[in-house]
């Protein structure tokens, strides 16, 4: 595995490795890799790529100032997994080659509707940062296909609208092929999240309890209305020792919210809630 930390240097090599006939499948993280990082790095080689992984904990998507502070930080750990996963190209840039007119100087793009509800509505400026930053490392690494998984439904379709807008203000843009991998889970539903290593063992213990819900809502949305689910569920991680921010049912095109199951309508339901200080999301196609 390569590894790179400045901007022109991965840019060359990568200008090199297209030019001798290779497809690029990049996988952008934040580092503290998991299983579920390493499955999108096994779908990109699947896929015949030449894998890029990056790792930059990006400071403009966090509202929270202690969120970002808190954030785990492993990247020994995370170089050792990512050659066990016989990855191709590490990116390990600093803010200053992101970012090297500062953070305020970044593009800034607007995504109307989808940053307004759900993580939008309690993330405020979250996307705007993921766009900041997505942007920015796919001008760098200008990959063929973009590997990102579905736990962070929302921030999927985001990138999906950050691309139309790319190729809109710049129609020589290579716009990725963007490729969703289903979300990976611990024995007890628990999504993959690097949030996860943050609970105690108590707290972790208790955590599958937000896919019990969803598996709930997806099983007995034949029987019973949203709203009476909604509730059973937030009772329940209450019960648990939850903060329940949102149990929510959405179309899953557009995630326009819905008030009730609509027959015939890909949906999703979404679920972010607060455990122990840790946020902790996850969702699940109905």
């Amino acid at each position: 595995m390569v590894i790179f930390k400045r901007v022109s240097d991965i840019s060359e090599y990568i200008k090199r490795q297209k030019a001798a006939g290779a497809k690029v499948g990049f996988v952008p993280t934040m580092g503290a890799l998991h299983a579920g990082h390493l499955s999108l790095v096994a779908a990109a080689k699947n896929a015949g790529c030449l894998v890029v992984c990056s790792i930059f904990v990006n400071p403009t998507q966090f509202n929270d100032a202690e969120d970002f502070k808190k954030y785990p930080i492993t990247t020994d750990a995370d170089v050792e997994l990512l050659l066990g996963a016989n990855c191709d190209v590490l990116f390990l840039p600093s803010e200053a080659e992101i970012y090297p007119l500062g953070t305020k100087a970044a593009s800034a793009f607007s995504f109307g509707y989808l940053e307004t509800v759900l993580e939008g509505e309690h993330r405020p400026g979250h996307f705007k940062g993921v766009g900041q930053v997505v942007s920015r490392l796919l001008q760098i690494v200008s990959p063929d296909f973009l590997f990102l998984g579905a736990k962070d439904f929302q921030q999927c379709c985001i990138v999906r609208h950050l691309l139309i807008q790319m190729v809109k203000a710049d129609a020589c843009f290579p716009a990725p092929e963007l490729v969703v991998c289903p979300t990976l889970r611990e024995p007890d539903g628990l999504a993959m999240s690097s949030r996860n290593r943050r609970l105690s063992e108590g707290q972790r213990a208790v955590a599958g309890n937000i896919y019990r819900c969803l598996v709930s809502i997806q099983a007995k949305q034949a029987d019973a209305p949203f709203a009476v689910l909604k509730k059973e569920c937030d009772d329940m991680l209450k019960s648990k020792g939850f903060h329940p921010e949102y149990i929510s049912l959405a179309h899953y095109e557009t995630l326009e919210l819905l008030d009730e199951f609509q027959n015939g309508r890909p949906m999703i339901v979404l679920i972010a809630a607060v455990l122990g200080g840790v946020r902790l999301i996850d969702n699940m196609m109905l």
